[in-house]
């Protein structure tokens, strides 16, 4: 069994412990405990989960059988997590944004490779089944040639959301709307269609909370393979509605509307796929299942069993971040950026 331990025990940990416990009686990985520097948390984690706890993150690394950190901390502390668990030998899968800067993130995967750890980034809706039959659709030729590529994420947060100390700040979060809610829709674009090479964005902050990262974004991109499309990210649109993607090829079109797919191929029935309209879009930002937190754990403990790297490598989350960074700069220069 792969032993766990968890750094970080806020709001994202839930996902993870049900995914760990649904393993835990598999006899695939055995929780070894968390770790937060808050009382109040570990206290909390421990009541909530029936889990041990650890009092530094040094005790955490130290403990016996400990192969896997999964990291759940601001974003601002992921570089310094990742780097003490690599430098114990211990592999890390790391909660989205890989870290707050682009040069954070780059810092986070070169330290990993240099210890010779495998990490992973979480991206749970790479894992979505009906992200999974899209995925099938375009590498098998299903769609043709890509024309069209596009994301819309009208999300709401709302003011409970933004009442935790620093929340919605540069300083915590390293980002707004692009890096904070929507960049898990931007990463599935990217992992569907391909990378981007030229951005034209808008961003700006509305009224409506007291934050200094952006919570209205649009941007036009073209793709590496010829495509255009747009991008619509905000978290104003109250009560917040399930995020899409569509695409359109030369064979067809596809609608991604968080987990149904409406594949229309030519010459062939129309293909849904429905596993429903949940997500994390509305005041609830948990409100979503743990299947896809499992099926990507379960990668990255088959790719550490295996010595090869998993198909959410922590590299693989640069090019989110890398367009991220390609609207805001677009947004403050006022002129196309090329990737």
């Amino acid at each position: 069994m792969i032993g766990i331990g968890i750094v970080g025990l806020g709001m994202a940990v839930a996902p993870h412990m049900l995914a760990i416990r649904e393993l835990e009686v598999e006899g695939r990985v055995r929780l070894l405990g968390g770790f937060a520097p808050s009382t109040t948390r570990r206290g909390a984690f421990a009541q909530a989960w029936q889990a041990p706890v650890f009092l530094s993150l040094e005790a955490l690394l130290a403990a016996p059988g400990l192969d896997l950190v999964i990291v759940l901390t601001p974003p601002g502390d992921h570089l310094p997590v990742t780097e003490a668990a690599a430098k114990a030998g211990k592999h890390a899968l790391v909660e989205k944004p890989l870290e707050i800067t682009l040069d954070r993130a780059e810092a986070l995967v070169g330290v990993a490779q240099r210890a010779g750890v495998t990490l992973g980034v979480v991206f749970q809706h790479r894992f979505r089944p009906a992200a999974l039959r899209l995925k099938q659709a375009i590498a098998g030729g299903e769609l043709g040639e890509l024309l069209s590529c596009s994301a819309s994420i009208r999300w709401w947060r709302s003011a409970a959301y933004f009442a935790q100390p620093g929340r919605g700040t540069m300083a915590r979060d390293g980002g707004g709307v692009l890096l904070t809610q929507a960049i898990h829709t931007l990463d599935l674009l990217l992992h569907l269609a391909g990378p981007v090479t030229q951005v034209t964005g808008f961003a700006r902050t509305s009224p409506l909370r007291a934050i200094d990262t952006e919570d209205i974004t649009a941007a036009a991109l073209r793709f590496a393979n010829g495509a255009i499309g747009v991008l619509d990210a905000t978290t104003v649109a109250e009560p917040g509605f399930p995020e899409r993607i569509e695409i359109a090829g030369t064979l067809g079109s596809a609608a991604l509307v968080a987990e149904r797919l409406e594949l229309h191929l030519k010459d062939r029935p129309v293909e849904v796929l429905d596993r429903g309209f949940a997500g994390g879009g509305g005041a609830d930002p948990m409100a979503f299942d743990h299947g896809p937190h499992r099926a990507l754990l379960t990668e990255m403990l088959d790719a550490i069993e295996g010595g090869r790297a998993p198909s959410n490598a922590g590299a693989t989350g640069l090019a989110v971040q890398r367009l991220i960074a390609a609207v805001l700069e677009s947004s403050d220069s006022g002129r196309v950026v090329d990737l």
